[in-house]
């Protein structure tokens, strides 16, 4: 039975998971979640993703969600096919850096950058607002502090947990590819400020299986 992917054609986080699919070789079915009209929030999709969020993937009965979870399960059981996105599993040292580099993924980067899209996008987009420029600011000066510690990564070896991609690296294409949609914001391609992490960023986001679906699926 094909895995399918239950989730929205232009969702970041559904967009991650149908990235790593691709990257991985692994053929899917798309059940498309209408958001606006809150098919994420009805009682039968609840019964499948309790926090009514999106998306979830059911391969052969196996309901997963959150897409880090979903992601790395797809990479560890197709692990001999496709990219090889994951350290040797007989590898302590490798396995403790890859750890290391999804750690500075969902703590160093994801939640900053949410603040900076709050504000620049979704404040005016959903809600109506001005951005507040004050709380803009000190986010993007958080970035840069953050790009910093990535950029004294990045000078030494070619990925976040050595010289191979890995998931950890290819997780920050979701909301990164939204920040540098913003046309002020391209902290990412500085190549003045941030040298390494701009030919790092090059490097991901030029991947074959994220060109596929960056648009949507």
């Amino acid at each position: 039975m094909v895995l399918k992917l239950f989730g929205s054609p232009q969702s970041k986080p559904t967009l991650r998971v149908a990235h790593i699919l691709k990257e991985k070789q692994v053929p899917f079915e798309f059940i498309v979640i209408d958001s606006s009209a809150k098919e994420h929030k009805s009682p039968e999709y609840l019964k499948k993703q309790p926090f009514g969020q999106i998306p979830y993937t059911d391969d052969d009965g196996f309901i997963l969600f959150e897409t880090r979870a979903i992601c790395k399960y797809v990479a560890a059981k197709w692990r001999d096919q496709g990219s090889p996105l994951l350290p040797d599993h007989n590898d302590l040292k490798a396995t403790a850096l890859f750890d290391q580099a999804l750690s500075i993924e969902y703590s160093n980067f994801d939640p900053i950058v949410i603040e900076i899209l709050m504000e620049k996008m979704y404040k005016a987009k959903f809600l109506g607002q001005e951005p507040d420029q004050a709380k803009l600011a000190a986010s993007m000066e958080k970035l840069g502090g953050k790009l910093e510690g990535y950029e004294a990564i990045l000078s030494k070896q070619k990925y976040l947990a050595g010289d191979n991609v890995t998931l950890a690296d290819l997780f920050h294409l979701a909301l990164g590819s939204m920040l540098a949609e913003v046309a002020d914001i391209q902290l990412l391609s500085d190549k003045t400020k941030y040298p390494n992490v701009a030919r790092w960023w090059a490097d991901i986001s030029s991947r074959s299986a994220w060109l596929e679906v960056q648009n949507g699926i």
